[in-house]
């Protein structure tokens, strides 16, 4: 715990089985209290490795969700087992769980709700091997992003980031979508809801483990990030209404 604040880290796993381990090792545990995996029914050894290494609270979707429908159940067994912050941490080792304290600190001390680790600032991404057609379009999106939601991060589209128990109960994640654009939809959602986000400097690790998504659902989710944004504008114009932001 930190400040009486309970410290819960969820794992959205999906073919994890050769990198949770290594992942799991760098967790803090002076400070986090729990740690929560639910596997998006993977093909591989994932479940068993995760009992292997001693993780309480295993979750098994019986069929595939998507990682936005993965994160769903994170959050809501983090809530459950009365989380006061929550982590949300990529089990393919290319995030270091050595920033957990980090982010933690800033939300147990009221500076930020949330904290994002951005592999933006800094030249974490590129110098950790993000293509340059990803790293391209994420300045690009971000760029695009900013104008419309008002807002000034680096980056929109890591996975890598820490919520107050507060943000998880006020925005409704459960109306976002199960796959990728899930994130960024959240992200509109935090900014609507008035909360404020920090961001800290992360490395990044990309290599053959690492889950990555292809170019075609890249443009997928390129295309659900403009959408979110441009939804955002017009129901904060007051132009349309979006269940997004209806509670």
């Amino acid at each position: 715990m930190i400040n009486n604040k309970k410290i819960v880290v969820v794992l959205p796993a999906y073919q994890a089985g050769k990198t949770l381990e290594d992942t799991y090792q760098e967790i803090p545990f002076d400070l986090v209290d729990e740690v929560v995996i639910v596997d998006d029914n993977s093909l591989d050894d994932t479940i068993e490795v995760a009992k292997k290494i001693g993780i309480k609270h295993v979750i098994k979707h019986k069929r595939n969700l998507g990682y936005g429908g993965n994160q769903k159940s994170c959050y809501k067994k983090a809530l459950e087992l009365g989380a006061d912050i929550v982590v949300m941490l990529h089990p393919d080792y290319q995030y270091t769980p050595r920033l957990i304290p980090s982010m933690v600190y800033v939300i147990a001390n009221n500076i930020y709700p949330v904290v994002l680790g951005s592999r933006i600032l800094g030249r974490g991404a590129l110098k950790g091997g993000m293509p340059f057609y990803k790293y391209f379009s994420n300045r690009v999106l971000t760029l695009v992003q900013n104008i419309l939601l008002h807002q000034k991060l680096s980056e929109y589209h890591t996975g890598y980031r820490a919520f107050s128990r507060e943000v998880l109960e006020k925005v409704n994640f459960e109306n976002n979508s199960d796959d990728f654009v899930f994130d960024n939809q959240m992200i509109a959602q935090i900014f609507m809801a008035g909360f404020e986000i920090g961001e800290v400097t992360c490395p990044t690790k990309y290599f053959d483990d690492a889950s990555s998504i292809n170019l075609k659902r890249s443009i997928k989710y390129g295309i659900g990030v403009l959408k979110t944004s441009f939804t955002f504008f017009l129901h904060r114009k007051g132009f349309l209404k979006s269940k997004l932001y209806l509670n």
